[in-house]
């Protein structure tokens, strides 16, 4: 089982180029295909790392046995209705975020997955981030104490992309934010109030209907006091770009850095003293690098680096991208595959932290109403 290998197809070579060389080198990966409708952009990444298998149209890589796995990796319009073409085509599917863009695709999916026995994974980098690896690691050493509240927010102006970013609703795309807050305490959101903020030029609005270039989200989570506030945003508005989490504990609280090139805080509670209120100290923290649970194959790509596969008019630059996650997603997709065992974020998990997402939209629709949140989990038994 520790030596068996599979096959990968990866569709999408513009982000997904981030992943060829980790497939490459995985130690259970025996051979990794590529797919991209650009046929420029296929050979080109082709003949960057070397990779002889090569497609223009995924649905020849569904129709073939050749493959145990595709990796998603297409425009965000496309997640549900591949996912489901991937599953129904007998193959594990592993999806880059979000899992779909409306309830009835994340039922689809899942509906998919149950039917065909396979693995679905959604590829959601900041659960895999250095940041978040460390503060998980505080919270279940009881660094942090109780939890009293989770803030998280994803910051980015989306002018230029893709047409279909345009006018995108901000928490439609949530989980690169709400994931981590989740994940730690391990509780799922059970309604959520929204409101959205701020004015977007026409053009804008025309593709969605959705009129706000900000979201800002407060969630309930099921059998726990602690609150979850979430802030999008993705037009029109003066922000740095960060995907960032606060942790707000009795005894020590994590603040992410103010702007990416600074480091993060690390505020710990005092004892009472005669003073009103108790003294809190500070200090800014360096974050390690966390490749020591990856093959040693692939260690070396959660930093940034320039890497020569046998020519070095081939170097490239490659690695440390999302926190130095990426090779700790394809190792869990890989790994939950060969060990025959749900991935750490799996079909039931995607749905969830999706919808929290896409009912966050539907309140700021409606003025801020409390919506309530599926719970997948009652769908699949």
């Amino acid at each position: 089982m520790q030596n068996k290998k599979i096959r990968i197809a990866l569709v999408g070579l513009r982000f997904g180029a981030e992943f060829v060389p980790i497939y490459l080198h995985h130690p259970n990966v025996e051979y990794l295909a590529i797919c991209d409708s650009d046929p420029k952009t296929l050979n080109e990444i082709g003949d960057k790392f070397q990779v002889e298998r090569r497609y223009t149209d995924m649905e020849d890589i569904l129709a073939s046995d050749e493959y145990d796995a595709v990796h998603l990796v297409t425009p965000v319009t496309y997640h549900g209705k591949h996912s489901v073409a991937v599953l129904k085509s007998g193959k594990h599917c592993a999806c880059t975020i979000p899992m779909g863009l409306s309830l009835e695709e994340l039922n689809e999916v899942l509906a998919a997955k149950q039917e065909s026995g396979k693995n679905y994974m959604m590829m959601e980098t900041a659960v895999y981030s250095r940041e978040f690896l460390f503060v998980k690691d505080m919270y279940e050493k009881g660094e942090l104490g109780k939890i009293q509240f989770l803030r998280c927010a994803h910051y980015q102006d989306m002018d230029g992309w893709p047409d279909y970013w345009k006018g995108f609703p901000p928490l439609m795309h949530p989980t690169h934010a709400l994931g981590p807050v989740l994940d730690l305490i391990n509780k799922r959101p059970v309604k959520v109030h929204c409101f959205g903020s701020g004015t977007m030029r026409d053009e804008l609005v025309q593709q969605y209907g959705n009129p706000f270039p900000v979201e800002t989200a407060i969630y309930q989570l099921e059998d726990s006091d602690v609150a979850v506030e979430l802030t999008r945003t993705m037009f029109h508005t003066a922000r740095a770009y960060s995907e960032c989490f606060n942790v707000y504990g009795e005894k020590a609280t994590f603040e992410w850095q103010q702007i990416e090139e600074e480091k993060p805080i690390i505020m710990r509670m005092g004892e009472l003293t005669k003073d009103r209120g108790r003294p809190i100290s500070w200090e800014r923290v360096e974050i390690p690098d966390r490749p020591e649970s990856l093959p040693k194959e692939i260690q070396r790509f959660t930093t940034r680096g320039v890497y020569d596969e046998s020519n070095p008019h081939l170097s490239f630059l490659q690695g440390g991208g999302h926190g130095g996650s990426h090779p700790h997603l394809v190792h869990e997709f890989v790994r939950s595959i060969i060990e025959e065992r749900p991935p750490h974020v799996d079909e039931v998990k995607a749905a969830i932290w999706t919808a929290a997402g896409i009912c966050a939209h539907e309140s700021a629709m409606n003025g801020g109403k409390e919506v309530i949140i599926p719970n997948f989990e009652y769908s699949l038994k």
